[in-house]
């Protein structure tokens, strides 16, 4: 048979069919190149269709670096919207559900009701590793040790893993004074012997280099992944060659690092704010040395064990801005941003989104004679007839939030959408379609 599948990835199947755990990491390390093209061959060729479903998950776990387990919780598919993802025209448009955890679609909005991060407006630097190939490292970094892009779970996703001992630095330059710093991170094979060095650190600091510790002015937070005993975040500032702040936030995150989490950092001048999900941990308000410019970023992995502790980042973004929408909208009367994520080609409203909504809110809730207008772009990829409606069901899903999850009276919003009409910026390069996908609030007198 042309598409028979080899000897030897058969006897990996076999092993794997066994049960035995610490084969499945030994494979992977031991994986010959020969084998893996072969198999890779199979996967890519798969038109007989004879070998099981098990059959296929076991061959796309070999294949894919790292990916999860049939068990594991995660689900790629349930992604945020990547700021620079082309997604306007995407069949599923119109839809208007809310993602959520709980049996309540509410739930998930509900937690995230009282988080304040709010994503800046200008986006500087942005990967989701999907322009690398699987296996290689990310063109957009630099490192001094090694890591390589891998494909995790059934969709194919790639994520970027990094190894312990390692050092990674971003092609980001010349940090502006206010902006945010978000990533997704997956944890996998954490356990009682993750070892109580086990931190992923990230560095905002004066000077490029490997050395997370050197220049004269830096900012410093290390996040715990060890699991036997609860350890808090490390923080940690140089102002001037002086070392102000070296603390420890007490704080147990050891159920919450070994689930999919989100890391978000807000810098305002010498402030910095640090949430995990929806729970801030750190707001220090003189963290940044006054006049100094923080122009790189490292991220450190230490204290993992080889092939068993192992960490992934995706949808890294730096964006300008992440100032208070609330000041800019009773003063200018209106406001735009593009902060507002939703699932993929849809409507569903990510509850990393409530930030910039929960400060809506307060607007209206300040001054009950306060109506507002509440309008959703699009870029113009696809058809303007799916864009127009997208547009409108992503303004009626951010109204759906003011009213379920804040009380606010229906009768004082009104939704519209323009489509793909009322472009800021080109269409023709993923920034610019970034930036015209907004939501804008505008105050209003009368309905």
């Amino acid at each position: 048979m042309k598409n028979r599948i080899p000897h030897l990835v058969w006897s990996m199947l076999f092993l794997m069919f066994m049960g035995a755990p610490s084969a499945h990491g030994q494979f992977i390390k031991k994986l010959a190149k020969s084998a893996q093209r072969a198999a890779e061959r199979t996967v890519e060729n798969r038109v007989n269709r004879e070998a099981s479903k098990k059959t296929d998950q076991v061959l796309d776990s070999l294949l894919q670096p790292g990916s999860a387990a049939p068990d594991n919780k995660f689900d790629p598919k349930s992604a945020p919207e990547d700021p620079m993802q082309d997604v306007s025209g995407a069949q599923n448009a119109g839809k208007t559900e809310v993602v959520a955890t709980g049996k309540d679609p509410a739930d998930k909005l509900e937690v995230y009701s009282k988080f304040d991060f709010v994503r800046g407006d200008e986006t500087l630097f942005f990967d989701d590793f999907e322009s690398d190939f699987v296996g290689d490292f990310p063109a957009k970094w630099d490192t001094d040790g090694n890591g390589e892009v891998v494909s995790l779970g059934d969709s194919g996703e790639k994520w970027f893993e990094l190894k312990g001992g390692s050092v990674y630095i971003p092609d980001i330059n010349d940090l502006p004074e206010d902006y945010t710093l978000e990533l997704d991170v997956i944890a996998l094979g954490l356990d009682k012997g993750t070892s109580s060095t086990s931190r992923l650190g990230i560095t905002l600091k004066d000077n490029r280099s490997f050395d997370a510790r050197s220049g004269e002015n830096l900012a410093h937070i290390s996040i715990p992944y060890c699991q036997f005993i609860g350890i808090g975040i490390d923080l940690e500032n140089k102002i001037s060659g002086d070392r102000i702040i070296n603390n420890t936030i007490k704080t147990d995150i050891r159920a919450t690092v070994t689930e999919p989490h989100h890391i978000a950092i807000g810098v305002n001048g010498q402030r910095m704010r640090m949430w995990i999900n929806e729970t801030k941990y750190i707001d220090v308000p003189r963290m940044i040395s006054p006049g100094a410019v923080l122009s790189h970023l490292n991220l450190q992995i230490s204290g993992m064990r080889d092939g068993v502790d192992r960490i992934f980042v995706k949808n890294l973004t730096l964006a300008k801005g992440g100032v208070d929408l609330r000041r800019k909208l009773m003063t200018d009367g209106s406001v735009s941003t593009n902060g507002i994520l939703f699932d993929i080609g849809s409507a569903n409203l990510q509850p990393q989104s409530m930030g910039i909504i929960r400060q809506i809110y307060q607007v209206l809730e300040q001054d009950k004679s306060l109506n507002m207008r509440i309008v959703g772009h699009t870029d113009s990829d696809g058809s303007e007839e799916l864009n127009q409606k997208l547009s409108e069901a992503r303004a009626g899903a951010v109204r759906d939030a003011l009213v379920s999850v804040y009380g606010i009276d229906s009768g004082r919003l009104l939704t519209q959408g323009m489509g793909e009409s009322e472009p800021v910026s080109e269409n023709t390069s993923p920034e610019g379609k970034a930036k015209n996908r907004r939501v804008v609030f505008e105050r209003i007198t009368k309905l």
